[in-house]
């Protein structure tokens, strides 16, 4: 095993190296990882980023574009031949129909490549002419990013963890009580073990369905051609008393685990993850503070875990060709801006800094870049401000998603005001609190609003220029 790691890492090393090489001396690549936790708008985030570097009207917080230095876009195919390719032209085109729904979600991971033709700025305007820097956008699930936390824990502490955490949760009930009528000192007899898997299964799909974002191991949820496979056949189970005996149920979840995350998640951190040099985490904070503190709580505890799997840091030339790449910037998105009206934006924003605040400081500390932001990456509503009791009440107007996902009727909507300290959402939700003592915070669904688009327009959006700019407006 250690000489097939140090294999790897010689392996690694000499492609870093000539990739480092190729894109000093040729054309840049920057490769921006994307990624987010359940329903955070991951796929309508690429599409309206790629179709507004593409007409590039609404893109004027990008400084390159603000300067008129980006002469083109276009399409390539992606690098990685192994990659499926993001269905970029079938997602813009549901958003930009008739009759607009939103895409469907990510279920896996891909890639799409856009190179821009941009000119230099500076001392170097007049003396070369334009350059072509290649935009990687690798997307992929949230929930593969929360398995990386797995590489560090043994099965048992990985199973101590999760059953502290899930016991007192609902969704868990069945499985809790499987699992605690198992045996895990008896000799493995597969059904049991099929049935303990399925009951944990279901118990992180309905935890996810409820707003949880601590549902991992990821590829249970998104098995793809996985599904059935011992690599997916094993749960937590409670810590025998004594020292489980060989092909015991214990040692065969143990051996499982172990598999799951030299053959799962180690192939994906070394393929794609490592590689990343640009990350945006997309967020529904909106979503959670709806749900409640328990809810904001265990989202950021999901948001210190997300960070722990980087390698933050800054990418000199001699730091990327001996030891691989870093995550130099990294943006906290908190999405869906729209649902609010933009006099909130900045409360929204300072809870977002807030939430990710202890995994930041570690960010900086290791000299990566780090930002909190509140986006929309495309805008479904507009502003108006409607009299409430003989006050004015700045609400949002769009067309309400029905739970079919079919559109329903056009509604003003007031969520309710945010708080002005993050503090006030934090601190009751780090106590365990049950609900908001002084508020309610509410959401709703809306639909895509139809566009027309103006030639050379991208679809609107809320800071999605000002997002770019943070990402890679530098190595423009």
């Amino acid at each position: 095993m250690i000489i097939t790691d140090i294999a790897d890492g010689l392996s690694r090393g000499v492609g870093n190296m000539t990739d480092t090489l190729s894109q000093t001396l040729f054309e840049p690549v920057i490769r921006l990882g994307v990624t987010g936790l359940a329903r955070s708008g991951k796929t309508v985030f690429i599409t309206s980023l790629v179709a507004n570097l593409m007409d590039r009207a609404r893109m004027g917080g990008l400084q390159a574009v603000a300067d008129g230095r980006i002469s083109g876009a276009f399409l390539q195919p992606q690098p990685d031949v192994t990659v499926p390719r993001f269905d970029y032209e079938t997602h813009l085109g549901a958003l930009t129909s008739p009759t607009p729904h939103w895409p469907d979600s990510t279920r896996a991971i891909s890639e799409l490549r856009l190179s821009l033709r941009v000119r230099p700025s500076g001392l170097l305007a007049g003396l070369s002419g334009p350059r072509v820097v290649h935009l990687d956008i690798v997307d992929y699930p949230g929930e593969w990013l929360l398995d990386l936390a797995l590489l560090d824990k043994s099965y048992a502490d990985w199973s101590g963890d999760v059953l502290t955490r899930i016991d007192s949760r609902a969704e868990a009930a069945d499985f809790l009580r499987l699992a605690g009528a198992t045996d895990a000192t008896a000799p493995l007899d597969e059904p049991t073990a099929q049935s303990l898997a399925k009951a944990f299964t279901a118990y992180l799909n309905a935890a996810r369905d409820a707003g949880f974002y601590d549902c991992n191991p990821g590829r249970f949820l998104l098995p793809g051609d996985l599904a059935g496979s011992p690599v997916l056949t094993f749960a937590p189970l409670p810590a025998p008393a004594a020292s489980a005996p060989r092909k015991s149920l214990w040692r065969e979840m143990e051996r499982r685990f172990e598999a799951y995350k030299r053959e799962v998640v180690k192939p994906f951190f070394r393929d794609h993850f490592a590689r990343i040099d640009r990350q945006i985490v997309l967020v529904d904070a909106l979503g959670a503070i709806h749900r409640g503190p328990r809810a904001v709580e265990d989202m950021r505890r999901a948001m210190s875990e997300i960070l722990g799997a980087f390698r933050p840091g800054r990418n000199a030339f001699l730091t990327r060709l001996l030891m691989g790449r870093q995550v130099e910037r990294i943006l906290f998105a908190a999405t869906k801006a729209d649902h609010l009206h933009h006099t909130q934006h900045q409360r929204l924003a300072a809870i977002m800094a807030a939430l990710t605040r202890e995994a930041r400081d570690r960010a900086d500390f290791a000299g990566a870049e780090t930002q909190a932001m509140a986006i929309a990456a495309l805008r479904a509503t507009t502003e108006e401000t409607i009299q409430h009791d003989g006050k004015p009440l700045d609400c949002v107007r769009g067309r309400l998603l029905q739970d079919d996902g079919s559109r329903g009727k056009q509604a003003a909507f007031y969520p309710g005001e945010l708080p002005e300290d993050p503090a006030r959402l934090l601190s009751p939700a780090r106590e365990g609190a049950g609900e908001w003592l002084d508020a309610q915070y509410q959401v709703m669904n809306f639909a895509p609003a139809r566009l027309t688009l103006k030639p050379g327009e991208g679809p609107p959006h809320i800071r999605l220029d000002r997002a770019a700019q943070f990402l890679f407006g530098d190595r423009l």
